[in-house]
């Protein structure tokens, strides 16, 4: 078990560890540097537990299913194996991952803001667990995934209602026993992702179509249209934080924060094989790009035109100039985005986790929020 332990640990953090030493030094000195800036926001401790449970939950999942790992575990697999030592050694390794290198940075931000109890903690950290070993059970019951939506819709309720009990710890644990013994019973191959060939017969165009491969690309990746879907309920619910804010400042800075759908900006990343695909293609930037970035282009504005439907339900207020600035963003949003993949392409990752959350979709949105804070003054209504 500590040999499997030992191989995906050098998988997901280098040979010799590195990976895993820059990033918590970095979470270090960013923990500092919040602490010394003496921030102070008060923070309830069910918000705490929710947090930490869905982001290291979600994180999870994005590990488990990521092709890289396939391939990875097809080379595991061919060696003889015992099940259960394969399951527990890899479900350690991938929560150590998740734990350390994502979710650690949720907890330099929460404890360098905030002010935080022992049991509170305590608590946190046992949610963090419970939801690395959750998302590996359910996942080990994807044939069943009603059973996993039960399963989690049943804790969300739990946590919901009962966060500040007495009972609260001693339900996570009982949660994570559940898990644990789930997991014993799971066999190392249902971790494995097989590529699932479509029956159907494929219709044979004379043409060539980006949009055609970049439609197939996210139906055969349905993670992406998941973090759309996501994108699409944020701009539902987003008008809500604004309060009695004056739309006009508003609207750029949710054009902002909705240009934030990171699957969708990394494809050349993500796929080695389709770049050096593209970079053979004849006349790249009109054959390739171009459609690229009206792809973007048109998932951005989907999303801001949900946006500025739901501004004009719940506030008001909504006015032409506040579309043609949707229009704005979401090109501006495309154009740098598909600049940064066809120049500056990420390299040197492991897992597929480790591109939706680099800091380098971070770029994109903070441009667009000093740019709404310009827009914002400007007189557009």
């Amino acid at each position: 078990m500590k040999m499997i332990f030992k191989a995906f640990c050098k998988k997901f953090f280098g040979s010799k560890y590195e990976r895993l030493s820059r990033t918590l030094f970095l979470y270090l000195i960013l923990f500092w540097g919040l602490h010394i800036a003496d921030l102070s926001i008060e923070i309830a401790p069910f918000i705490l537990y929710l947090m930490v449970t869905a982001f290291t939950a979600g994180v999870m999942w994005q590990a488990l299913n990521s092709q890289d790992n396939a391939s990875y575990m097809q080379n595991m697999m061919m060696l003889p194996f015992d099940r259960k030592r394969f399951v527990f050694s890899y479900v350690a390794a991938l929560g150590v991952y998740t734990c350390l290198t994502k979710t650690a940075v949720l907890w330099a931000v929460l404890l360098a803001i905030s002010t935080w109890s022992c049991s509170e903690i305590l608590a946190g950290i046992l949610c963090t667990v419970n939801a690395v070993l959750m998302a590996a059970a359910i996942f080990s019951l994807k044939k069943h995934w009603y059973l996993g939506a039960l399963w989690v819709a049943a804790v969300l309720a739990a946590m919901v209602c009962l966060w500040d009990k007495p009972w609260f710890t001693l339900l996570t644990n009982v949660n994570i026993i559940l898990a644990f013994v789930l997991l014993l019973h799971a066999d190392g191959y249902c971790f494995y992702l097989t590529s699932q060939k479509t029956k159907r017969t494929v219709k044979v165009h004379r043409q060539y179509s980006v949009y055609r491969y970049l439609l197939r690309y996210l139906c055969a990746h349905k993670n992406y249209l998941i973090n759309a879907a996501t994108m699409y309920g944020i701009a539902c619910v987003l008008p809500l934080f604004w309060g009695q804010m004056e739309s006009r400042f508003t609207a750029p800075i949710g054009f902002a924060i909705l240009s934030l759908n990171t699957p969708i900006c990394i494809l050349l990343s993500c796929d080695h094989d389709l770049e050096q695909a593209v970079r053979f293609l004849p006349c790249q930037t009109r054959t390739f790009c171009i459609p690229y970035c009206l792809f973007i282009f048109l998932c951005n504005i989907i999303a801001d035109m949900i946006f500025l439907c739901s501004l004009q339900i719940q506030m008001g207020g909504v006015t032409v100039p506040m579309f043609l600035t949707a229009v704005f963003f979401a090109l501006q949003s495309a154009v740098c985005s598909v600049l940064l993949e066809w120049f500056y392409p990420l390299r040197g990752w492991n897992v597929e986790s480790d591109l939706w959350h680099h800091p380098r979709k971070y770029l994109v949105p903070a441009i667009m929020l000093l740019l709404a804070g310009v827009v914002g003054f400007m007189p557009i209504s």
